[in-house]
């Protein structure tokens, strides 16, 4: 289901994400539309400024302040979940992205990022996942040798698989790269570890109010 703009702004007014709106709560709202759907923050800022101008560094603030108003993943009794990680870069270093999906609603439940992979990241990272579930459901893996033990230490049962069931996460990893590729999978040189976690969390927010069918 769709979420429209007005309910998106109205969540925002509600819960007072921006402390001053010298500029339309909808203006903003639309801005952090726009640069989801694949507009860098310089020329979103040049379509909406109209006569009164705004920076593109306003556009990024405000993409990064709207990932309160979506709701997370509410705690419930699951059936199935894949997990995976795929490489990005930062200052032209290579790190890791960690991703959990329930592959029944298609519903990201848990993102990490991190420069290394090992059953200790992995651990973490589950435990995150858990915390959406009300039950041990199966989870989906594939040959990664940080999952097993991590998985044991849970008490989770788990399933190698290659294809199939576990393409649900692959596809989300594509829309990722395919947002990323704009610049270059690598992300800009100012940008910290936990500034990209903040980044990708709100690309999910929108990837759950407008591409997920629910």
């Amino acid at each position: 289901m769709v979420v429209p703009l007005r309910v998106l702004v109205c969540r925002a007014e509600a819960m007072e994400v921006f402390r001053w709106n010298r500029r339309p709560l909808r203006v903003k709202v639309l801005s952090s539309l726009l640069y989801h759907a694949g507009l860098s923050y310089r020329v979103t800022a040049c379509v909406l400024r109209g006569r009164r101008g705004f920076s593109h560094e306003a556009v990024r603030l405000w993409h990064r302040r709207l990932r309160m108003v979506f709701p997370k993943p509410r705690p419930r009794c699951r059936r199935l979940l894949a997990v995976d990680e795929t490489k990005l870069k930062l200052k032209g270093c290579q790190f890791y992205l960690w991703a959990c999906i329930d592959v029944s609603l298609k519903e990201i439940l848990a993102l990490r990022v991190s420069w290394t992979r090992n059953t200790l990241h992995a651990e973490r990272f589950l435990k995150e996942a858990l915390k959406t579930c009300l039950n041990k459901p199966l989870v989906l893996v594939d040959r990664g040798p940080w999952y097993p033990q991590a998985l044991s230490s849970l008490g989770l049962r788990w399933k190698h698989v290659t294809f199939g069931q576990r393409n649900c996460i692959e596809r989300w990893f594509g829309l990722i790269k395919e947002r990323t590729e704009r610049f270059h999978n690598s992300f800009p040189n100012n940008a910290s570890l936990e500034s990209v976690k903040t980044y990708l969390e709100t690309y999910t927010g929108w990837y759950h109010t407008l591409l997920r069918k629910t």
